[in-house]
């Protein structure tokens, strides 16, 4: 039953694609999977932020050297841009009315939700403001487990 079920493409959040690309685990999993992976401008800004946020933090905890540090921020970025595709915000813009009416406890993240309904996928996120947006969405845990 497993590999039937994983989606051929997702819309991906921010705060899942750091913490996945910091982990070897994700990376692992992004290294080989087959599922097209999509994030909208303003994920794709996000993201470098918070990469280097967290990054930073973990340096400042100085539970890893600084090759280590310098290592994974390669890795990660390199994995970023072979397997997530930037989509230009003309490309879903017509759609922010109708995203933002289906996730308002967040509306910033209409963009995710504008660009899942022009890709007709799901997103991948922890964030629950998702859930209940219309969409499938896929938890990190669900999403290894029918991979496996």
């Amino acid at each position: 039953m497993t590999g039937e079920l994983l989606p051929e493409r997702l819309v991906v959040d921010t705060n899942v694609l750091v913490s996945e690309l910091l982990r070897r685990r994700g990376r692992q999993w992004l290294a080989r999977s087959s599922v097209l992976l999509f994030a909208s401008e303003r994920v794709d800004a996000e993201f470098r932020y918070e990469l280097e946020r967290r990054l930073r933090a973990v340096g400042e905890r100085g539970s890893v050297g600084t090759s280590t540090l310098t290592q994974m921020h390669a890795e990660a970025l390199l994995l970023y841009r072979e397997r997530v595709n930037i989509l230009p915000a003309e490309q879903y813009a017509a759609l922010e009315a109708a995203a933002s009416q289906r996730i308002p406890a967040d509306p910033d993240d209409w963009p995710s939700v504008a660009l899942a309904l022009l890709l007709d996928c799901g997103l991948w996120t922890e964030d629950r403001d998702f859930f209940g947006c219309g969409l499938s969405v896929w938890q990190t845990a669900v999403l290894y487990g029918v991979s496996a």
